[in-house]
């Protein structure tokens, strides 16, 4: 199969593109420099120079290929605005993707978060929040998702929190960020809140079988970690820093700090039985272990 992917060169998309080139497929990747231009073309994919607003090129990648996986988002969460802005992008990409592909039975995945449930972990049956500082984008995933009526393979692979590689990525990462800036490892509140995990590389495994396999209109969840507490989490990057680890408002994590107190574990159960997918990588405390001082 020949894939459109947008964001590429990313944690995730790097991941990505890899697990597609080993399983014999082939790549055309969104790019919006000559550096993702060259790093693209390392990895044995070809470029398409555009960015996620440049509708008319996105209608072009998906044209001239047999599927499409979106991964690419703006990741600038430094104020309300900013992320509206981010989702309102995506939401055009989204819609300008899909309706290319009306009526061609090609696939395209696209991703969002795991969803949170009070009392439990979400599953894939649970929908998306549309509402609050995400729900734009849950508005857009299910836009996109209700086009397996109309002739899409339209599939959601929905990351958790932290995606992670080598101590890097995600909540977890922004985490370390923020204990690196403040010289204090710190977690919401009690920090007794879940947060779900994967490590980029099992990601990667899924994004692939859900191109391959998924049926119209599914939401897989790419979970490896049910749910790390917030504050064991920190405990491992204060350590690993040497930074005092203690509790603060939510506030303090600026527009995401809702989301950051927020208990949310998830569950994969129905996505490993049904495409066969097994995370094989290191957990996200494990994989913390890698971070320097």
């Amino acid at each position: 199969m020949h894939v459109f992917i947008t964001g590429g060169t990313g944690l995730v998309g790097s991941a990505v593109v890899a697990e597609l080139i080993n399983n014999g497929h082939s790549v055309l990747a969104l790019t919006r420099s000559d550096r993702a231009a060259q790093a693209i073309t390392a990895a044995g994919t070809a470029p398409l120079r555009g960015s996620l607003s440049d509708l008319d090129i996105l209608r072009q990648g998906a044209r001239q290929t047999d599927g499409v996986v979106h991964l690419a988002f703006a990741n600038d969460f430094s104020s309300p605005e900013a992320l509206a802005a981010g989702v309102a992008e995506e939401t055009a990409a989204l819609t300008a993707l899909g309706k290319e592909l009306v009526g061609t039975n090609r696939p395209l995945v696209t991703v969002s978060g795991t969803p949170w449930v009070a009392g439990r972990a979400s599953t894939e049956r649970d929908p998306l929040p549309t509402e609050g500082p995400v729900g734009g984008r849950g508005r857009a995933v299910n836009a996109t998702l209700a086009l397996a009526s109309h002739g899409v393979r339209s599939m959601s692979v929905r990351l958790p929190r932290t995606v992670h590689n080598k101590g890097t990525g995600g909540f977890a990462g922004m985490l370390t960020r923020f204990a690196r800036q403040t010289g204090q490892s710190s977690y919401p509140g009690d920090g007794e809140q879940r947060w779900p995990a994967v490590h980029a590389l099992d990601a990667a495994v899924l994004f692939r079988l859900a191109l391959e396999r998924g049926e119209p209109g599914t939401a897989w969840h790419a979970v490896a970690d049910e749910g790390d507490k917030v504050r064991d989490i920190a405990a491992v990057i204060g350590r690993k820093l040497g930074l005092p680890v203690a509790s603060a408002t939510a506030e303090t994590f600026g527009a995401l700090g809702p989301i950051f107190a927020a208990d949310q574990p998830a569950s994969s159960d129905h996505t490993r039985k049904t495409l066969g997918w097994e995370p094989k990588q290191p957990s996200l405390l494990a994989d913390l272990e890698n971070i320097v001082a």
